[in-house]
């Protein structure tokens, strides 16, 4: 019987579904492997069901001798080195589609939260500490009718934008290709990034993380935007300067942040956690029971295809099997 290693506990759905194919070999505790255990259990596996906190490298795939695939819970893959594991005729797998509503809705979350001051709100309820109704009290942004930016509009890009409808918002997006669809359904207009900074009053990003998205969102780009904007970051951590947003948010640059997702995971860059006008969240955009799910659901139907020598319903390097 063909073995599965699972680098941390994921929702049962998915579990159950390997263990009718294979044996599964599971790290039992709630946390990333160590790089030790990492080697350890791809050496002995014939799959593996990695997360994003996994750095699949050259070296964990060299120990991998008898590993027919690399199944990633999550869509983003920057943790994987996709060329190399091509290289070697590996095939690797993400989890696109399902996660893209739970991941939308997060950053209108987000969006809400940090225009509305809600966190800082709340914090004062919970004190005791509130006076009574007041006129100038955590006053916040509008977001009806307000210009929306989109930084990237591939299926989480324009759920998010889609979800803007209701709040009749003007949008602006920056992305390598034309979106008909969001042309289409928003009238929304297609321009550069620096134009969308001037102009947008909130910037949600939604591109993956490339050596030429990194720190797209620098000290040079935060001071393009106007000081009554926010941003909102879901996509990933590197993609914004977070030292550089630190000082922005501290100058008054921009109005306020939400933030899913940080640059060097768990920590955040000094200072930002004492800031008032930015929303942390622990990058639990996708953490709806349905999507974790169906995540987890659609690595395994990967990682049972590898293993069986088919192809993986989500592969990311399909050549692999042309060779």
């Amino acid at each position: 019987m063909s073995r599965a290693f699972v680098t941390r506990r994921i929702p049962d759905a998915g579990l159950d579904l390997l263990r009718q194919h294979c044996e599964v070999v599971l790290n039992q505790e709630d946390r990333p492997v160590t790089r030790e255990e990492l080697l350890r259990g791809v050496a002995q596996a014939d799959g593996v069901l990695c997360l994003l906190t996994d750095r699949i490298d050259g070296e964990v795939m060299a120990a991998a001798r008898a590993v027919k695939g690399f199944a990633n819970f999550a869509v983003g893959f920057d943790n994987i080195d996709l060329p190399e594991a091509t290289r070697r005729g590996l095939p690797v797998s993400n989890t696109p589609g399902v996660l893209t509503d739970a991941t939308a809705e997060m950053a209108w979350t987000l969006l809400f939260a940090v225009a509305r001051r809600i966190v800082e709100s709340d914090a004062v309820m919970r004190s005791g500490r509130w006076p009574g109704w007041g006129p100038l009290q955590f006053l916040g942004g509008d977001v009806t009718g307000r210009t929306l930016g989109v930084v990237g509009t591939g299926r989480i890009g324009q759920a998010f934008a889609l979800k803007s409808r209701g709040f009749e918002m003007p949008v602006l997006y920056a992305d390598e290709r034309p979106n008909e669809t969001l042309e289409r359904e928003l009238g929304a207009r297609r321009t550069d990034l620096e134009t969308l900074l001037r102009n947008a009053d909130f910037v949600s990003i939604h591109v993956p993380l490339a050596p030429a998205t990194r720190h797209l969102v620098d000290a040079r780009a935060l001071r393009c935007m106007k000081p009554t904007a926010y941003l909102i970051n879901t996509a990933r951590g590197p993609v914004v300067d977070e030292r550089a947003l630190v000082e922005a948010l501290k100058e008054g640059v921009i109005a306020g942040a939400g933030l899913d997702v940080y640059e060097d995971e768990p920590r955040m860059a000094p200072g930002l956690a004492d800031l008032a006008n930015v929303v942390l969240a622990p990058h639990t955009a996708s953490a709806t029971i349905t999507s974790r799910d169906n995540m987890a659901l659609k690595a395994a139907r990967n990682l049972i295809a590898m293993m069986a020598g088919q192809p993986a319903p989500d592969c990311l390097n399909p050549q692999v099997y042309q060779t």
